[in-house]
């Protein structure tokens, strides 16, 4: 059914760009791929519900009902992934429109019923965002919300509902850097792309521009950045020679303050300029001087203003680019292959660009999604592999169950060695000779396994044999009274082979308090009640605040999950070739 969906979705092509253009006012050039990547999520999505059954020694189920909440930029490919990704998983979907494009998204509804999805399954639900979007998004029979938006948006919802499963791609401070070993022309390019297309109304979009060393005095580049943002054709988009479209809205909050005003050291290399205040068709501004920790490094824009950062080096740069509090996209144009790979080991990004724009992602070939506070719940990435099966829970397989503790966990540590390889390994799936396409998965600095009340020492054993063969440290925080005590702890470890430093008794305060410190962790929560497993709401919303994954799934035999939950996914896209040489 869903590659009937993708069908219709291609015939109905004309009538989704009329949509995005007028509506969202996106130019054909970026509402055209658009299109070709809800297309994609369908086909794609569906080859991976049939995955959803070969995971060996697990069962999946989905969730009932799934609540689609996008946002307004991508008022196509993103309402439609989520719904897609939802049904493909086996539940049923509600997609709340973006109030700015709701024709874009009920087009999509339309194409999936045309295709043959019933309408029982899949709702369309046009609900304001007001008290009436709060019932809907609280509401007890929606068991997991997709969101995709700020994370102030997932804080507001985390806080009228705490035990939410929210699966949300959020904000993002996206920088690109410029070494003095880039090819200066193609860097500007690159950089004017990232930063304006859609007029910048991207979560994706260049807002950084850090330049290293002498770059940062460049008059040519500095001369031809002028030129070519100031050249960009501004105008309507139902004029197809428009390549700067109108803002969505009057600009609000940072974007307002940023578009109008100069903080401290900062100058303006291009002054923003209202062309037209009725339509909010804005030329973008370009300033220098932005400061590290400033306002404007720190905080999204949203919109046509890029800032102009000078590093010493490349490891100043990374530091700046790795310091902002997010981590969804991030690019360097350097030819320096030493360069790049110092880069790619240390980059803090889900979605790592090399020699080429940072926005754009392709469904499989750039599946997309951040990390640290551009990501809530799971952190898979839309369009990847692993996506689908976050939208549902796992249990281990009817075989697995009536194993005593020793054997599951026997069969547990050699499902470990059976799953790893795929983590260990980089894959391009797509094996362009003229693009590299690398899905890899990153270790975190530490796993952080918070034990609850009713925390079984198997269960811990588990998370340690996890921890051990993926090479990634541990640390144990139990809470007051849970029943893991140290002696239960070196037990654990010893079954599994595992090295644990000690063990933290800690009410949730005491961890809170110290979650700041403790570097890129992900806290692997077991035990506890509720609905699954679900630590304390402080907890979960201080590791949120702090760009940390907190896992409260139950703990299962299955390497190939437990796995998947310690580590996280990063996409490599690099340009291999230039003026039509491909490199060798």
């Amino acid at each position: 059914m869903l590659r009937r969906v993708a069908d219709v979705l291609a015939a109905r092509r004309g009538e989704l760009l009329s949509a995005m253009i007028h509506e969202g006012g996106k130019t054909i050039g970026e509402a055209d791929p658009e299109v070709s990547e809800l297309i994609d999520f369908a086909r794609y999505y569906a080859d991976r519900a049939l995955e959803l059954e070969d995971v060996a020694g697990a069962t999946f189920t989905p969730h009932r009902l799934v609540l689609v909440v996008p946002p307004w930029n991508f008022p196509v490919a993103i309402p439609g992934g989520g719904v897609l990704a939802a049904l493909a998983a086996g539940s049923a979907a509600i997609l709340k429109p973006a109030p700015e494009t709701p024709r874009c998204a009920e087009i999509v509804c339309e194409a999936a019923w045309e295709a043959g999805v019933d309408p029982g399954l899949l709702a369309f639900l046009r609900v304001p965002d007001d008290a009436t979007g709060q019932h809907l998004v609280t509401h007890p029979d929606v068991d997991a919300v997709v969101l995709t938006g700020s994370f102030e948006t997932a804080q507001l919802f985390r806080g009228w509902r705490p035990d939410l499963r929210l699966l949300a791609e959020t904000s993002g401070k996206n920088a690109l850097i410029v070494t003095p070993s880039a090819d200066l022309d193609l860097a500007v390019a690159d950089l004017v792309r990232s930063a304006f297309g859609h007029a910048g109304q991207k979560c994706s979009a260049a807002s950084l521009a850090i330049l290293v060393g002498d770059v940062a005095t460049s008059r040519r580049f500095l001369d031809q950045l002028v030129d070519a943002t100031t050249t960009l054709a501004a105008g309507p988009s139902t004029d197809l020679s428009t390549q700067l479209n109108r803002l969505i809205g009057p600009p609000r909050g940072p974007l307002a303050h940023h578009l109008h005003q100069l903080d401290d050291g900062e100058q303006w290399l291009v002054a923003p300029r209202c062309v037209d205040e009725a339509t909010q068709l804005w030329r973008p501004g370009i300033k220098t001087g932005v400061r590290p920790g400033s306002h404007f490094h720190t905080h999204e824009c949203f919109g046509p203003v890029l800032g102009i950062m000078a590093a010493a080096d490349l490891d100043e740069a990374i530091a700046w680019q790795n310091a902002t509090g997010y981590g969804l996209t991030g690019g360097i144009h350097s030819l320096d292959p030493d360069e790049v790979e110092h880069w790619l080991e240390h980059v803090e990004v889900g979605n790592a660009y090399v020699n080429r724009h940072i926005t754009g992602a392709i469904v499989q070939r750039q599946p997309f999604g951040g990390w640290k506070r551009s990501a809530v719940g799971p952190g898979a990435k839309a369009g990847g592999p692993a996506y689908v099966a976050t939208l549902g829970t796992w249990a281990d397989a009817a075989d697995v169950v009536v194993l005593d503790d020793d054997a599951w966990l026997a069969r547990a540590l050699d499902d470990d060695v059976r799953a790893w390889p795929f983590y260990a390994a980089e894959h391009d799936e797509t094996g362009l000779d003229v693009e590299a396409n690398v899905l890899r998965h990153r270790r975190h600095e530490a796993v952080l396994v918070r034990c609850l009340a009713g925390t079984a020492t198997r269960d811990l054993a588990r998370v340690l044999a996890a921890a051990r063969t993926s090479a990634t440290p541990v640390r144990v925080s139990a809470a007051p009274g849970c029943g893991i005590d140290a002696a239960a702890v070196t037990d654990a470890a010893r079954r599994v082979g595992a090295h644990v430093p000690g063990l933290v008794v800690e009410d949730d305060d005491a961890l809170v308090a110290r979650l700041d410190g403790l570097g890129q962790v992900v806290v692997r929560v077991l035990g506890g009640a509720a609905r699954d497993v679900v630590a304390s709401a402080r907890l979960r919303a201080a590791c949120e605040e702090a760009g940390l994954r907190c896992d409260e799934a139950p703990v299962v035999m299955s390497g190939h999950v437990e796995l998947g939950r310690i580590m996280r996914e990063q996409a490599i896209s690099r340009t291999l070739h230039r003026y039509g040489r491909v490199l060798s």
